[in-house]
């Protein structure tokens, strides 16, 4: 019973240790850390652009679809890459898998090509 509790404890000090070390940290920060209040720095702002005008704001679709067709050949990547180095053992049915699988990406491809997708200047 002593070694089970032990474990705990064990637990139970890193624990505290790293609770420790980060309210140092950020008992360090609010020291250390220059304090000027000033209007300007209690305004909103969002990635950096500050709120001018209303809120509302088009964006065009293709830069969405764009990151869907990434989104699609990088999980088309995850897929190959680890496929392709161990080819040699999983066999033929494994590359009529991958075969059928490269198609529909094609597919895809060809049917976003086709609607004029991939035109990147327009």
């Amino acid at each position: 019973m002593r070694e089970y509790l032990s474990d705990y404890a064990a637990v139970g000090v890193i624990t505290l240790v790293g609770i420790g070390l980060a309210t140092a940290m950020l008992a360090a920060n609010r020291f250390m850390r220059p304090s000027v209040p000033s209007r300007a720095k209690s305004l909103t702002y969002e990635s950096g652009v500050d709120p001018v005008g209303s809120g509302w704001a088009q964006t065009n679709v293709r830069y969405y679809v764009y990151a869907f067709l990434y989104v699609i050949f990088a999980v088309d990547a995850v897929f190959l890459f680890p496929w392709a180095v161990v080819f040699a053992e999983i066999g033929w049915a494994a590359a009529i898998e991958m075969a059928i699988f490269i198609g529909f990406i094609a597919i895809g491809l060809v049917y976003a090509w086709r609607k004029g997708v991939l035109s990147w200047t327009r």
